[in-house]
């Protein structure tokens, strides 16, 4: 057991974190929703019937898609550009390990399944990081359409107008706002982590320099 956290204490610390904010979100994200309920003249609903409606769906899924299209858009754009000096950043004038050709690697003791069997499976799996990433983003953003749908539709039939589809809700300026709100945060914040990282420290931590490394190094060291 020792070990399993040892070795495994990074993933297993933020699946912890992610599930206590995602009880913190849920708890409160009802009791919000119930005051609504409430000042509509409506009955408050429990934990379980919360849980499908459109307020928790889209709530969620419009901070899911965010996440998945920062880190997608973030793999891909690593692989053509760069920043001098920063941790976040290949090396301009050099190669890195992360642009070898698997290919030459195929007899590799431990090399993963898809590099030794090579063809079509190997060119699936070199790029299959920002793949899944970019589907975790595409089932998300439907996922807050749907939602998102759901709880305006919500809102309209309570005052006397016609429910939407989803398709429909996609345009309107809500969805998109809701969607925009939350994109260009996290642009912002991959832009602070790249930049600051060319002259700010952080010992130990992989997503810095070393303490001692000058501002022009670029890469983790």
């Amino acid at each position: 057991m020792r070990r399993l956290l040892r070795e495994n204490g990074l993933s297993i610390a933020l699946l912890v974190l992610f599930l206590l904010f995602m009880a913190g979100q849920t708890l409160t994200g009802l009791r919000e929703y119930n005051e609504e309920l409430l000042e509509r003249g409506e009955r408050a609903v429990a934990l379980a019937p919360y849980l499908a409606t459109g307020h928790f769906w889209e709530a969620t899924a419009e901070n899911w898609e965010s996440e998945f299209l920062q880190m997608a858009a973030y793999i891909v754009l690593t692989i053509f550009l760069f920043q001098r000096g920063s941790s976040e950043s290949k090396d301009p004038d050099k190669r890195e390990p992360a642009d070898r050709d698997p290919r030459r690697a195929a007899g590799k003791d431990g090399a993963p399944g898809p590099v030794r069997r090579g063809g079509w499976t190997l060119r699936l799996y070199e790029n299959s990081l920002s793949l899944v990433f970019m589907i975790l983003f595409l089932l998300s953003i439907t996922v807050h359409a749907i939602g998102g749908a759901a709880a305006y539709s919500e809102e309209r039939v309570a005052q006397g107008e016609l429910p939407v589809a989803a398709l429909e809700y996609v345009q309107t300026a809500r969805f998109w706002f809701e969607s925009f709100q939350n994109w260009q945060s996290e642009f912002l914040s991959l832009a602070a982590m790249v930049i600051l990282s060319v002259f700010l420290r952080q010992r130990g931590s992989p997503e810095s320099k070393p303490v001692d490394a000058p501002h022009r190094e670029t890469g983790g060291g």
